[in-house]
């Protein structure tokens, strides 16, 4: 693996751990200007990831980086992406009384560089799972067993498509009726945080359309890892998607295991009004 993937393995679990400690216990959840939840979990993931990558001497841009952390930005061509903990309203819940939560959070750790990913870590926490991706391959850990190389697979008439469990909607609906129009089976699964595009790159899903916003720390980790394991990532006109940009705000996501898949006749030029 390059020298670089243990730095964003080690900062990923590091989150991880932090995360952990707040885990099923009384929180305070505050909102940011785009009303997405806050809580100590966050803040603490993200000093600690930065405090292991800041070893690197490679820049970052993390979620909850302050304004003064991302001048000359634009400057660029390699830095860390970073978003400390995806999926805080998954993990929000595991402080519920009692606990609903499947704990599909993520800490997502991506390596940027000229606009693209070309590295990238999505841990899952609660289950010890760590999916990675570097020099072009993909691997999926459990817990302390060695990583195994990973890879999308060959779609057929019977199509696993995965969505949001907190954002999938009308347009989505519209896109699985489409498939079926085109007489191929459909099984629809959901699933929060990053884990959507790693099951794709795993083999276990097929497709997944993400047409409600997503920002770059979102994607970065999980494309990367889905890149590397054959399938790929494209906005709704079937470019690829940039990083480092001006706005921050991903366009409407697909994500596609099977390279052959011809996942751009499901879905309208445009969103439906």
């Amino acid at each position: 693996m390059p020298d670089l993937l243990p730095f964003a393995l080690e900062a990923a679990r590091a989150g991880g751990d932090a995360i952990l400690e707040f885990y099923g216990q009384p929180l305070t959840v505050d909102h940011k200007a785009d009303d997405s939840p806050l809580t100590q979990a966050d803040l603490a993931a993200h000093r600690t990831i930065s405090s292991v990558l800041e070893g690197s001497g490679i820049p970052i841009l993390s979620e909850e980086s302050p304004e003064s952390d991302l001048e000359g930005r634009a400057s660029w061509s390699r830095f860390w992406c970073v978003d400390p903990l995806d999926g805080t309203k998954e993990f929000v819940k595991g402080s519920a009384v009692p606990p609903v939560t499947s704990g599909e959070f993520t800490v997502n750790i991506a390596l940027v560089e000229d606009g693209r990913p070309t590295l990238g870590v999505v841990h899952v926490p609660v289950h010890g799972v760590t999916y990675s991706a570097a020099d072009g391959q993909a691997w999926k850990q459990m817990g302390d067993n060695e990583p195994m190389p990973i890879s999308t697979r060959a779609a057929s008439n019977a199509l696993t498509v995965v969505a949001s469990r907190d954002h999938a909607g009308p347009e989505i609906a519209a896109i699985l009726t489409r498939i079926e129009a085109g007489g191929r089976s459909v099984e629809s699964t959901s699933m929060g945080s990053s884990l959507k595009f790693c099951l794709v790159a795993e083999g276990a899903a097929d497709f997944y359309p993400r047409t409600v916003p997503t920002f770059e720390w979102d994607t970065a980790a999980a494309q990367a890892v889905l890149e590397a394991a054959g399938g790929g990532v494209s906005a709704r006109d079937g470019s690829v998607l940039g990083y480092n940009k001006s706005d921050l705000r991903n366009p409407s996501v697909f994500a596609w295991g099977d390279p052959a898949l011809e996942w751009a006749s499901w879905v309208p030029s445009r969103a439906a009004p």
